[in-house]
């Protein structure tokens, strides 16, 4: 169990339904982004999040996606180390998306 603030994919697509104010980052490669992605997403790659800080809104919230979970988690962790206020880790990724929410997407 982590300490970062977290997200479910169920509680994700439930949010989704409800609101459209919500800052999807994707930090995957952009690679990756062709097995699927959600819809609006800004995409960051991890290793560009740093330089990247200043396209996030600080006081947006925002739900950081990635393939399974990790990549996210470190991505969440940098945000709140910079200051960010409202930032989630979608647990489980892309993959627990594609498994639980949207089966027209592949598991990779």
């Amino acid at each position: 169990m982590s300490d970062l603030p977290e997200v479910t994919v169920q509680e994700l697509a439930q949010e989704l339904e409800l609101r459209s104010d919500l800052c999807l980052v994707d930090v995957r490669e952009a690679e990756e982004l062709e097995h699927g992605h959600l819809p609006g997403i800004l995409h960051v790659p991890l290793g560009e999040l740093p330089e990247s800080l200043d396209r996030l809104d600080r006081g947006a919230d925002i739900v950081v996606v990635c393939r399974t979970g990790g990549r996210s988690g470190k991505a969440t962790q940098q945000l709140l180390d910079a200051g960010f206020a409202k930032v989630r880790n979608m647990i489980g990724g892309m993959n627990a998306w594609a498994t639980e929410v949207d089966p027209s997407m592949q598991p990779y």
